[in-house]
């Protein structure tokens, strides 16, 4: 056999074929030049997938298999939602509207609450999560191209120059398809559009989801018009709140980029499946992904990024709960409906731990009941439109400390309203001593002697 007639360079020039973008390859003859026993059915899916790879472009992601994904899992029921079920959260709607009205200074929608089908919520909310995800995707294609890179030969590199941007496409296909998975799990789930604690919907829209609000109140022994009532009057305080506070959506959402951004692929974990990796049984890979195990320990500044993140998360529950609590007095089962709210969103349904093994984040106010405490506590030293108005610039907005202790808020709120200077704090102190120092330093271009200003 010549050396031109060699197998390794057939299959050479195939890949070169293929990832220069000429195409025409037989699967028959791949098998037949790789030497591996795969099943024919599977090499054509495995080709059709490359063939859609070679397709895409560089400018980001697809993302049209994670909408056709979660799409397919939410309209699998091919319910919708019954007239009288609309007529029923519109009243809710309506009397809930009313009742918030008294408890917080916070003005109504521009636009009418509304309820929505799990299909709706998927197409609503799916920008978002594309935006929260992106980070993490880019992260495994490059993962995957590293791992390529260190499992090919050498005399195999020359017919994967330019695999890059097919292996990051590939990557990102697989990424995206278990991110629709994820969200039409979420969608099965979520009973409103801030049921996750950020802000998924536009424009500050509050909606339900009738075809998730059974679930929700199954065993709670509790009336549905009642249940109705206080889902409605939670949601309207947190689409309220975020249409009131414009920078609060931005806030939030950067806080989760800015997490997002520092998750990093073990790649080892990639090289180490690809040793004995079974390419016609890809659960294993696939169990690798949704498990979260392709994302390694957090770092220290993903950990105080998270911290921070639970903080705002915290602080924006516990007013929703402290305005809802307000505003429900003369609901009968108000409070076990809260606390089975709270509970709920403590433990997060199945599609929220999916997400958090996806995309690393767990999107919990773990100090809930702390910030609720907070708000309750200035609520009642200074009042609802002292309390909102907090709301107005990110500057005013209770931080850490204050969830620790709210006796300090709660001294400067008061000291305020009576016109008085509120006592300096550690924060008034820190930056007193910084201006101070800011004062005593030399302006550019003066020259300074050892003791004092040169004598021109």
């Amino acid at each position: 056999m010549s050396d031109d007639d060699r197998p390794d360079d057939d299959l050479a020039e195939m890949l070169r074929r293929l990832l220069s973008g000429q195409g025409g390859i037989d699967p028959e003859e791949l098998q037949r030049m790789s030497g591996l026993n795969l099943d024919p059915a599977m090499m054509q899916n495995v080709m059709r997938h490359l063939q859609q790879a070679m397709s895409g472009t560089d400018e980001g992601i697809d993302w049209s298999s994670a909408k056709t994904g979660a799409l397919h899992i939410a309209n699998q029921d091919g319910l919708g939602i019954t007239s009288g079920a609309r007529q029923e959260f519109d009243q809710a709607f309506t009397l809930a509207s009313l009742w918030l009205s008294e408890a917080t200074a916070i003005g109504d929608l521009a636009a009418p609450p509304r309820a929505i089908t799990r299909s709706e919520w998927v197409e609503a909310t799916l920008p978002v999560w594309q935006e929260l995800a992106e980070p993490v995707a880019s992260s495994i294609s490059d993962a995957l191209m590293g791992a390529l890179e260190s499992q090919t030969p050498d005399e195999m590199r020359s017919a994967i120059a330019g695999a890059g941007r097919i292996i990051r496409n590939v990557g990102g296909a697989l990424f995206a398809n278990q991110l629709g998975t994820v969200i039409g799990r979420l969608s099965l789930e979520v009973v409103s559009g801030g049921d996750v604690g950020i802000p998924l919907m536009p424009d500050g829209a509050a909606t339900i989801l009738p075809q998730n609000f059974a679930d929700f109140g199954r065993d709670l022994e509790i009336a549905e018009d009642q249940l109705a009532l206080a889902l409605a009057t939670r949601e309207l305080a947190h689409a309220r709140l975020f249409r009131h506070a414009r920078w609060l959506r931005l806030h939030v959402i950067s806080q989760v980029t800015d997490f997002a951004r520092g998750v990093h692929v073990d790649v080892s974990a990639l090289e180490e499946l690809a040793e004995r990796f079974d390419p016609s049984s890809p659960d294993e890979l696939r169990g690798l992904i949704e498990s979260g195990a392709l994302l390694p320990q957090r770092s220290e500044a993903q950990v105080a990024a998270l911290t921070r993140l639970e903080n705002l998360l915290a602080t924006i529950e516990g007013w929703v709960d402290v305005v809802t609590a307000d505003a429900l007095t003369r609901l009968p089962a108000a409070d076990k409906i809260a606390e089975t709210v709270r509970r709920r969103r403590a433990a997060g349904g199945p599609g929220e731990r999916a997400m958090a093994s996806l995309v690393g984040l767990e999107l919990r106010p773990r100090r809930l009941r702390e910030a609720a405490a907070m708000w309750r506590a200035v609520t009642d030293a200074v009042g609802p439109a002292a309390r909102d108005a907090l709301w107005d610039y990110p500057d005013l907005m209770p931080g850490a400390d204050d969830i620790d202790d709210p006796a300090g808020l709660v001294a400067r709120l008061q000291a305020h309203a009576r016109g008085e200077t509120p006592a300096p704090d550690a924060f008034d102190d820190a930056l007193a001593e910084l201006l101070a120092a800011e004062e005593g330093r030399p302006e550019e271009g003066d020259e300074e002697g050892p003791s004092g200003p040169r004598p021109v």
